[in-house]
């Protein structure tokens, strides 16, 4: 896709070395080529992207704007040369002139301004848009810290700050001339002029929002998309007479005010100020992002009149939904539209993705703070809220039903009702989601206005997450489905399911998965200091630690397995490996105990000489993007067990499953739509179903009885209560599951109706492997069914049906 060749890449590296760090190849540090590279990718992409803005405009193209809390891009410079075509000339580069690639490549730190799925489909998102040449630019917070740091000091999480912007500023341009003045607080002023209504914001606080660009290359082909991340700044200079009198904490106490918006992912929120710095960071993002579209839109068009017809705002969970009342403030209040004129153009605008069943993951937000903290917006919302519920009564004439639907009601913001309100689309992120939110979470809503609610499962960057990580398979792919064609048409995996009784290929396939798990023994060996047997089976669970992802039920599965040994320590033939790999929210006191649960277990199981090479429980540290590029070639099952209804989709079940992982799992998120082109022979299916959990716990499900009856379970349970070689025991756990607690009732997410089909899941999981061909054939099967979870796929369904622009 470029013309550098090896030589001229080294030389753009030398002179990038000069320039900017006064160094030569034979001077510089590790750090400084990965800038260096870095910084000469970037130009390549930055020129591109000025062409492509430029194309945009003359043509006036539709353009999708993608806003996320998250974007958790993981490390670029891989991706960025993969995606360019010079990835071969890069490495080689590299290593002429001194260096190791795959350690310039490691060092780079992961840009980890996100949590988990929801950031990292952002990011996935973003490559496929670019690829598709789609005209977008994804929109968030330029963090300081992303998301923590995570060390294990004796079994318990600690979280320290992860300054990813050390190394990774060199991928952001700065574009101060760019900044948006964002206002919070203060009181508001009315008067008429010329017959319209003005509305003054008085006494408020001023921040600035100052764009910084990360730009987005596409996969074979010249289009270049933006990530713009907004920092925060006062509009304010020090106050130099407060420095002069000494009062130098004072002076500056206005910058720090500002800063702290852009300091951190995601504050704590369990106290008021917490939950003020959320709401302030919503709203900065938000209005920096409305007030730069619109800017520019009236610099191309002259008139705001036409913006829904030339832009499409994607608001990506319900953070950004504070998007439709600040296109009202802006066509009202700057552009002098009237309400109707104004709503028209915004509930064309908008179309909201939702990521979540849970009733306590549906933001609410106090009416109090955003009184006090976005006084125009709070009048606005109430408008909004009046009009939507005049609607919901004329269509329903019935009190429960407004009540539920509101967008404001005893006195909270509903975020979620407001972009129901607000939007032209609504959708899930899998078919079962979309049911579960059309027929119960948002029911009324649907009957009422059943044309916005849509489906778009959720999808992954294969070209990231399986030919870059995995070349041992991408290089099977490509001999068998006859070249890289599958990187732009992803369907072409299917090929490989005509494969399925070759000795030959699926020979090849046990080969590949060895040689990866051998790499990733070796990666964790040097980087966590922990000896794997590549004999076992990788046996894998790594997502965020939540109760209803269930990490706790592999738990219980792992002690009864370790229990079985004591009894009879011939009981385990098969090497089994169990590795987790989870972070927790650093408020969620329950999630922070799991993990020091299973280093609990971890250190009992693996100091027992009775478990030596048959099993293993290894918590990986610190997981992440990067790491899990390291893990998913590497892993023979994939642990997808949340309690059926819970988990909107899930996209690590899909980076498995194209990397050759098989499932165990319940009928849950995308699991079902992987189930309808796997069938049961192809994954290790188990539990309830999504309407039986529901009948269950209608009914009155009563754990206590399971224990009583089920001398396993029992058994398993109780150690929670005893406790472990390290001297800790979980009896806050043991309670959770037999009787409740903290207002939660007993096993909240059914671990104990699931443990006995579960336990016989992996049962027949371990009995599988042993027929290595069988294991193979079906491990072929998942990788040529994987291709309809591609991004690809995705988001053209988002481009067809809900932004309605053409694409590649």
């Amino acid at each position: 896709m470029t013309d550098f060749t090896t030589k001229t890449m080294a030389e753009a590296l030398t002179d990038k070395l000069m320039i900017h760090f006064g160094k030569t190849a034979e001077e510089a540090s590790d750090a400084e080529m990965m800038k260096a590279s870095a910084l000469v990718l970037r130009d390549v992409m930055a020129l591109r992207e000025v062409e492509t803005r430029k194309k945009t405009l003359r043509q006036q193209k539709k353009q999708v704007h993608y806003l996320s809390m998250e974007f958790l891009m993981g490390r670029s410079l891989m991706k960025n040369a993969y995606n360019l075509g010079v990835l071969p000339q890069l490495r080689q580069a590299l290593e002429q002139m001194g260096f190791k690639a795959a350690d310039i490549f490691e060092i780079e730190p992961d840009a980890a301004l996100g949590n988990g799925g929801l950031g990292r489909l952002a990011a996935c998102y973003l490559d496929s848009m670019t690829t598709l040449e789609i005209p977008a630019t994804g929109y968030s917070i330029c963090y300081e810290l992303g998301i923590f740091k995570q060390k294990i000091v004796e079994g318990q999480q600690v979280e320290l700050p992860d300054n990813w912007q050390n190394m990774g500023a060199a991928w952001l341009l700065p574009k101060p001339e760019e900044a948006q003045e964002v206002v919070f607080g203060g009181t508001l002023r009315e008067f008429w002029d010329n017959g319209h209504l003005h509305i003054v914001q008085e006494n408020a606080t001023k921040v600035l929002a100052v764009p910084c660009d990360m730009e987005i290359a596409g996969y074979d082909t010249p289009h270049t998309n933006v990530l713009r991340l907004w920092d925060a700044r006062s509009p304010k200079p020090v106050d130099m007479s407060l420095y002069s009198r000494g009062e130098y904490l004072k002076a500056t106490e206005e910058q720090a005010m500002a800063e702290v918006i852009a300091k951190v992912l995601y504050p704590e929120d369990n106290h008021i100020e917490g939950k003020s710095l959320r709401l302030k960071q919503q709203y900065f993002f938000v209005s920096a992002t409305v007030q730069s579209i619109c800017k520019q839109h009236l610099e191309t068009y002259g008139t705001l009149l036409n913006f829904h017809e030339k832009n499409v705002i994607q608001v990506n969970d319900t953070h950004p939904s504070l998007v439709i009342p600040e296109l009202m403030r802006i066509f009202m209040d700057e552009a002098g539209m009237d309400w109707d004129t104004a709503w028209n153009i915004t509930s064309k605008s908008v179309a909201y993705t939702n990521h979540t069943v849970l009733a306590e993951a549906l933001e609410r937000w106090p009416q109090t703070l955003m009184q006090q903290l976005l006084p125009r917006i709070w009048q606005i919302l109430t408008e909004i809220a009046g009009r939507w519920q005049k609607k919901c009564e004329d269509f329903y004439h019935d009190e429960a039903k407004v009540r539920d639907m509101a967008v404001i009601w005893d006195g909270e913001v509903r975020m979620a009702n407001l972009c129901i309100a607000g939007g032209m689309a609504v959708n899930g992120v899998s078919g079962l989601h979309s049911e579960i939110l059309k027929k119960d979470v948002f029911k009324n809503a649907c009957g009422m206005e059943p044309d916005k609610f849509q489906n778009v499962t959720n999808g992954i960057d294969h070209r990231r997450w399986l030919s870059e990580i995995n070349p041992g398979l991408d290089g099977l792919i490509r001999d068998l489905t006859g070249g890289d064609d599958y990187l732009t048409k992803p369907q072409m995996l299917q090929k490989l399911d005509d494969y399925a009784d070759d000795a030959q290929v699926l020979q090849r396939i046990g080969q590949i998965k060895r040689q990866n798990k051998e790499d990733f023994a070796a990666y964790i060996r040097k980087t966590q200091g922990v000896a794997l047997n590549p004999d076992a089976i990788f046996d894998v669970q790594v997502k965020r630690l939540h109760e209803y992802k269930r990490q706790l039920l592999n738990v219980l599965h792992i002690i009864s397995l370790y229990q079985k040994l004591q009894d009879d320590p011939a009981a385990i033939t098969q090497p089994h490996t169990f590795l987790f790999g989870a972070k927790a929210a650093p408020g969620y006191v329950v999630a922070k105990r799991i993990i020091h649960l299973i280093n609990s277990l971890s250190d009992q199981i693996n100091a027992d000489p009775i478990c030596k090479d048959k099993l293993q429980v290894v918590f990986l540290e610190n997981y992440r993007v990067s790491l899990a590029e390291h893990l998913m070639p590497a892993s023979e099952v994939s642990q997808q067990i949340s309690t059926a209804g819970k988990e909107a989709s899930g996209t690590g079940n899909m980076k498995f499953m194209m990397n050759g992982a098989l499932t165990v799992g319940t009928l849950d998120g995308a699991n079902v739509e992987m189930h309808n082109v796997l069938g049961d022979e192809n994954m290790f299916l188990f539990g309830l179903h999504a309407d039986e959990v529901e009948m269950l716990k209608r009914e009155g499900y009563l754990p206590q009885r399971l224990y009583a009856r089920d001398p396993v379970v029992r058994r398993a349970v109780d150690m929670l209560k005893t406790g472990f070689r390290d001297g800790v025991t979980y009896e806050d756990l043991y309670t959770r599951l037999l009787t409740g607690a903290g207002g939660s009732p007993a096993d909240e997410y059914l671990l104990l109706a699931d443990f006995e089909g579960y336990c016989a899941a992996e049962a027949r999981m371990v009995q599988t492997y042993a027929d290595s061909q069988k294991w193979n054939r079906m491990s072929l099967h998942n990788v040529a069914r994987s291709g309809i979870f591609a991004a690809d796929r995705s988001v053209g369904e988002y481009a067809d049906h809900i932004w309605h622009v053409p694409h590649k």
